[in-house]
């Protein structure tokens, strides 16, 4: 498979600002209660399929303020006990995301993107669940919630890529920054 050339938004411009801040919002929306799933001891969220898909289509900065930032204001104002984890955690997952998928495999972006998502999905997956025990004081919460912190991981994974490879977001958003 060819690679798609995938320009930047230059930093700072209009477009730069207005992606990070629809994608940010996007992640703040799907920290809500009412778009989770209830599991025991929390709920199960959708954000981490935003969190890698703006990781993978922009810079590493605009990735951990779609990421951190849009987590920690999801967490502010719907349940603000771990929003400082959340802000650390999901800010460095799409970093490492951003920047893995840009560097790894450059000729073959689906599997550089792949690798990206699964380095992404550990970071969240480890910082959750230290956080989960110092912020909650207890370890067996912690455990409790890992196989929930998992599948979160690995669904919002799985959905980025089908978004950006199978439906063909990257390439469509490559398209309209070559424009």
């Amino acid at each position: 498979m060819n690679r798609t050339p995938s320009p930047d938004l230059k930093r700072g411009s209009v477009l730069w600002l207005t992606t990070t801040a629809l994608f940010t919002a996007m992640n703040v929306i799907l920290s809500m209660s009412v778009f989770s799933i209830p599991v025991p001891g929390g709920h199960l969220y959708f954000c981490d399929a935003v969190i890698n898909t703006a990781a993978i289509l922009l810079d590493p900065l605009a990735a951990f303020i779609v990421g951190g930032v849009g987590s920690f204001l999801g967490d502010f104002f719907f349940y603000p006990a771990p929003m400082f984890v959340s802000l650390v955690t999901h800010g460095l997952q799409a970093a490492a995301v951003s920047y893995l998928s840009r560097r790894l495999l450059r000729n073959r972006p689906v599997l550089g993107s792949g690798l990206a998502v699964t380095a992404g999905s550990l970071i969240m997956v480890i910082g959750y669940t230290l956080g989960r025990a110092y912020v909650y004081s207890t370890p067996e919460y912690a455990v409790l919630k890992l196989p929930f912190e998992v599948l979160q991981a690995a669904f919002g994974a799985a959905v980025s890529m089908f978004l950006l490879y199978s439906m063909r977001l990257r390439t469509a958003f490559a398209r309209m920054l070559a424009r």
